[in-house]
């Protein structure tokens, strides 16, 4: 599980998110992060910025 916070393109301009994704690596974490915030906000991966991400639990 990793938590990852950053900001994303909108057309009011930036906003802050913060998501727990479940998955085994940071990049498979990041791949799944990029999918879930474009199909949900129609947001292309260049308007993602990852600010942290780190690992929670086990």
């Amino acid at each position: 599980m990793f938590e990852i916070k950053g900001v994303y393109k909108d057309l009011d301009g930036w906003k802050k998110f913060r998501k727990l994704v479940d998955a085994r690596s940071e990049k498979m974490a990041l791949e799944k992060l990029y999918s879930i915030i474009g199909s949900n906000h129609k947001v292309k991966r260049n308007l993602i910025k990852v600010e942290e991400i780190r690992r929670v639990g086990e």
